[in-house]
């Protein structure tokens, strides 16, 4: 009885769950989705807790993805601030090195030429003793001659009346004009030997003028060394942009053509130029934008900050604010004639032995290197058309491209001895530096842009 009700019981669930399925499939599918689900197996929660983590990793591993991102952009930020903060480091040692080197030329020239003044009145005085020497002679003889037999004294011997008024009247008339003689002997003589001493004091001012110079000189060219090696590693195409720079100079037929093939073919110009009208663009809009006061202050003070990586300023406002290059005498300007039935288009400036040139501007090298008779020439764009010419240089020590500011060392002259067709001009013996200003190809004079109290004495 028992097994036939297990099976009357069974029979029945299974009758039930069939009519069930058969109303699933007939047209009752809500009864089918409102049928609980079947409880997952624990290989499906396996699989889900795998998941799971795997997301959980994933997740993490995006979190310290972005964590060393923004590492990486920090150091990245903190190192090109390094950077930026040891060229402005390096360029202001640069230009206070280039000015201390400066200074002590100046002041060497001064020395020699007081020293100059010294002894041309050492000499002076010497050829006025020399043609004096006969009448120094007689006057130290009738001295000599007076200390031996001095004239007779009334009071000692009374008797001697007429000796003592004979020689009263003799000196009465020699007298006078030995007195004359004898004080202006003894103040020429006193003048040579304060000439003398003066001489001797502006010798050791010079010697240590000299010396202080040589050790800038030795600080500055360290101080170059580092600033290109740093550039030098920054560039990995150098050598071969300075061949092809020393390759077009050889076919340029002059200075504009050269500077129009250096910014075409050579790739560091022609970043430079492209930096140069980019900064001409972005002063522009900054110009438009600004009030008038805040331009006229940067005008008024555009070499002030060492980390500029662009003139601070226009060209066309730095009007009677540009240092001179150099150090030394000014031999020819802007128009003067120049000995071949032509005009000079720069100036000419006689310089000392292996004088520190200096940029006048900021802006970009469009060219460094020999060019025909110019000697070692550089050509700085410094934006809005212009460019500057120096030339007659012994080395340059900046590279095309490159950046330079204001008063930043770019190259130095040498002794003399290598003549370029300006110091042949001239028929100069010291080292003549070529200075031209070019707007739009065309030179133009650059007076107008120097510091004015040095316009005609150069700098010292």
């Amino acid at each position: 009885m028992t097994f036939q009700t297990r099976s009357s019981k069974n029979a029945f669930a299974g009758a039930v769950s069939l009519a069930a399925l058969e109303l699933c499939l007939v047209g009752f599918p809500a009864v089918c989705a409102a049928a609980p689900p079947a409880p997952p197996t624990a290989p499906d929660l396996d699989k889900k807790d795998a998941e799971l983590s795997g997301h959980r990793l994933e997740l993490r591993g995006m979190e310290d993805t972005i964590e060393a991102s923004q590492e990486q952009r920090r150091q990245i930020e903190t190192e090109i601030a390094s950077i930026r903060a040891d060229r402005a480091k390096l360029t202001a040692a640069l230009l206070d090195a280039a000015q201390n080197a400066t200074a002590s030329e100046r002041k060497i020239g001064e020395t020699e030429s007081r020293l100059d003044t010294l002894t041309g009145a050492e000499d002076a005085i010497k050829r006025s003793l020399a043609s004096r020497r006969s009448v120094i002679a007689e006057v130290l003889a009738s001295l000599q001659r007076m200390g031996r037999k001095p004239p007779p004294a009334l009071l000692v011997a009374p008797e001697d009346m007429l000796a003592a008024i004979r020689t009263s009247m003799l000196l009465g008339a020699v007298l006078p004009q030995l007195r004359g003689e004898t004080e202006a002997l003894a103040s020429d003589l006193s003048d040579l030997v304060q000439l003398r001493q003066s001489i001797a004091t502006e010798r050791e001012t010079l010697s240590s003028g000299v010396a202080k110079l040589r050790a800038e000189r030795q600080r500055l060219a360290a101080l170059v060394d580092a600033r290109q090696s740093a550039l030098a590693a920054a560039e990995q195409a150098l050598g071969a942009e300075r061949e092809r720079a020393i390759e077009l100079s050889k076919q340029a037929a002059n200075l504009k053509d050269l500077i129009a093939r250096m910014e075409t073919e050579v790739a560091a110009a022609a970043r430079g130029a492209e930096a140069a009208r980019k900064a001409d663009e972005s002063r522009n809009r900054a110009a438009q934008a600004a009030p008038p006061a805040a331009g006229m202050k940067t005008a008024m003070a555009p070499f002030k900050d060492p980390a500029r990586l662009a003139p601070a300023t226009s060209f066309i406002e730095t009007k009677g604010l540009l240092p001179l290059p150099v150090n030394g005498s000014l031999q020819r300007g802007f128009g003067s004639q120049d000995g071949f039935g032509g005009t000079e288009k720069g100036i000419l400036i006689s310089t000392r032995a292996e004088a520190i040139v200096a940029s006048p501007c900021d802006g970009w090298v469009s060219f460094a290197g020999p060019y025909r008779s110019y000697g070692q020439l550089l050509i700085v764009n410094a934006g809005q058309g212009y460019y500057i010419i120096l030339a007659g240089m012994d080395k340059i020590n900046v590279n095309v491209g490159q950046f330079i500011l204001a008063g930043e060392p770019v190259a130095m002259m040498g002794d003399g001895s290598v003549k370029t067709a300006a110091a042949i001009a001239i028929g100069a013996v010291q080292p003549i530096l070529y200075v031209e200003f070019r707007k739009d190809g065309v030179a133009i004079d650059p007076g107008p842009w120097w510091v004015k109290p040095e316009l005609q004495k150069v700098r010292g």
